[in-house]
């Protein structure tokens, strides 16, 4: 009986990626994650979010925006191809995580991961659109948006380390404090998203846009709660891990955390203060992708599974064969 072919593994005959290239193409996950959710909020900060009115087409009678639909259009359409831009670097990343040598099961798995959350959050995307941009369904395709972005991370941050068991380099009520701040964060990311259905930018002005009906500066304040927990654990975590002698790793990390925090606090004050203008909420979306991405490197940094495996010595041996038959 004739053996199926996998092509992943027909490129993983003839490729093995250095480990290197499987780092950066995990990076490249990571900044597109980080591009996508940016983008997305400019689609919404210059009022093209119905700029398509329909999905998955961008009107009944045609996949591309026509002129008459003028700017808006190419805005919205470009965000909806940026998620074929993604699909193609994750794609990378997957063959390069299976290709590489020692196979990292682990690795390919985030990756695969990755590509299925994209897919669930382009159909939360259409739906949000054929929904008048109802802003329970914007609130969760940013929160999808935010689970690949935490995703992407963990896989650069994995192909830097081994595949040993986690093993803990604090203690665990210190490993626990934590968790109690990647938990808070994320509440504070979530309260951002009511702030963003109830607030001023709806993502279009043509239309009457469905809002969450709370008072946007009540919630806002509660979002501002959440920073001062934030930065209250953060700065407490700073502490702990200095008394306890922790390796310098890990504190370097929350010292980063920190001033990225200090950062987008004051976008964050100037924003309000300035009644939410464009440039700069765009600013403070990057901003908080940032804090998240800062938030699960420190979380991640409190463990260690162990050195990254070497290249066995036949594949590095075929490896060098390879790459000189290839010059």
């Amino acid at each position: 009986m004739p053996k199926t072919l996998n092509p992943l593994q027909l490129v993983a005959d003839r490729w093995q990626p250095s480990a290197r290239f499987v780092r950066r193409a995990a990076l490249a996950t990571v900044v597109m994650a980080v591009v996508i959710v940016v983008t997305g909020g400019a689609v919404r900060l210059t009022q093209s979010g119905l700029g398509c009115p329909t999905w998955p087409t961008c009107t009944e009678d045609s996949l591309t925006p026509t002129p008459a639909m003028g700017i808006n259009g190419v805005i919205e359409f470009t965000n909806r191809m940026l998620t074929y831009v993604l699909c193609a670097v994750v794609g990378v990343a997957i063959v390069a995580a299976r290709a590489h040598l020692p196979r990292r099961q682990g690795l390919t798995r985030l990756g695969w991961i990755q590509f299925w959350i994209i897919a669930a959050n382009g159909i939360i995307g259409g739906i949000t659109v054929l929904t008048g941009l109802n802003p329970y369904i914007v609130a969760a395709h940013f929160l999808a948006s935010t689970a690949l972005l935490t995703v992407a991370v963990v896989m650069w941050h994995r192909s830097h380390e081994g595949d040993e068991e986690p093993r803990d380099l604090v203690a665990r009520p210190v490993r626990q404090l934590g968790w109690v701040l990647v938990a808070t964060t994320a509440l504070l990311i979530v309260a951002g998203t009511v702030v963003t259905g109830s607030g001023r930018h709806a993502g279009d002005a043509k239309k009457n846009v469905h809002r969450i009906p709370l008072d946007w500066h009540q919630i806002t304040q509660l979002h501002v709660d959440f920073v001062f927990v934030v930065v209250g654990l953060t700065a407490a975590l700073w502490f702990v891990l200095r008394a306890v002698g922790a390796p310098a790793v890990p504190r370097r990390r929350v010292a980063e955390l920190f001033v990225v925090l200090m950062l987008q606090g004051v976008i964050g004050y100037v924003q309000y203060f300035n009644d939410s203008p464009e440039i700069v909420v765009g600013t403070h979306m990057f901003g908080s992708c940032l804090v998240w991405i800062a938030v699960l490197r420190v979380s991640l940094s409190l463990r260690t599974r162990g050195e990254a495996p070497a290249l066995p010595a036949p594949a590095a041996e075929a490896a060098t064969a390879l790459a000189a038959a290839g010059r």
